[in-house]
């Protein structure tokens, strides 16, 4: 019973783990969504930052799919998050900009774990603590 009203955390390095597969694997289904429903969703895609509607798509895809594969093995995670980080926060302050709250809380939601993810680190249970695991 102390242990779990201790204010020292239980294993940060598990809690690192657990939140790179919440949030890793939601962009890996939300990124193979887009995937699988190419032809359907880029005719239908805006171009939010004046880029382009395709290469807009193709970013998002990269930064959700491929981004959310590095996150989840932890490899490289704090540079890889950015990109899913930059994609949230175009989404809740552009694309979504003049939704309710509601319908932009999700948006919200992954920008914040994504702030928290690099804060946090990949932590000892991924790619990069076997790479870098001499380096602490």
């Amino acid at each position: 019973m102390k242990t779990i009203f201790k204010l020292k955390p239980l294993n940060t390095d598990l809690a690192a783990l657990l939140l790179r597969l919440i949030l890793g694997g939601m962009f890996i289904y939300v990124g193979w969504m887009k995937i699988d429903a190419y032809n359907e969703i880029l005719p239908i895609f805006g171009d939010i930052i004046g880029i382009g509607a395709k290469l807009s798509f193709h970013l998002v895809i990269f930064a959700e799919f491929g981004c959310g594969i590095l996150v989840t093995l932890g490899v490289f995670t704090r540079l890889t998050v950015i990109p899913i980080f930059i994609v949230m926060f175009v989404a809740y302050f552009f694309a979504h900009a003049n939704d309710t709250f509601i319908m932009k809380q999700l948006p919200f939601v992954y920008l914040l774990l994504c702030i928290v993810v690099f804060t946090l680190g990949s932590g000892r249970f991924s790619v990069d603590g076997l790479i870098f695991r001499n380096r602490a």
